[in-house]
């Protein structure tokens, strides 16, 4: 029995993800950028990190020819943010939230956790391309809370008691 990809999307749209946006820089200067919720961290030892990229994506060229990569992890007031590196045909970066932090990659100074990478591989995902990164600096903020992405929007936790 075969999977097909509605069903697929539809099951994987079930699983709430994080919400990042990913940033780098070209040798040109040119700032590249994009949203996305395939993001995991990989291993402790060395500190690897991974997001995933579609390839037919405007910045697809621009991230993996890139040395480096910063990934903004967004909280729940970043909805804004995250709707626009999501689309296509603007200057992402025209609102100027957007700094050099980190490896002077743009920045959000309020991400919940901001992680400086190079690039530590790339990797054949299907239609997309898995962006390895190595963990090279980090920012973490307190008592924010994460934006998630399930059930195509944006949403997040619940306060509820933990479970045992």
């Amino acid at each position: 029995m075969s999977v097909d990809a509605v069903s697929f999307r539809q099951a994987m749209a079930r699983i709430p993800g994080p919400v990042t946006v990913a940033t780098t820089v070209d040798a040109a200067g040119r700032r590249w950028g994009f949203t996305g919720s395939s993001f995991s961290s990989l291993s402790l030892d060395p500190p690897l990190v991974l997001l995933c990229l579609d390839r037919f994506a405007s910045t697809h060229d621009a991230f993996v020819s890139a040395d480096r990569f910063m990934v903004n992890i967004l909280a729940t007031d970043h909805v804004e943010v995250a709707q626009r590196f999501a689309t296509s045909g603007i200057d992402r970066f025209a609102a100027g939230d957007m700094r050099p932090y980190e490896m002077n990659l743009p920045g959000l100074p309020d991400a919940l956790v901001r992680l400086a990478c190079s690039m530590h591989a790339v990797l054949d995902g299907g239609d997309h391309s898995i962006l390895v990164g190595r963990v090279e600096e980090l920012h973490t903020a307190r008592h924010r809370m994460p934006l998630l992405y399930c059930d195509r929007s944006f949403t997040r936790l619940e306060a509820t008691a933990a479970l045992s």
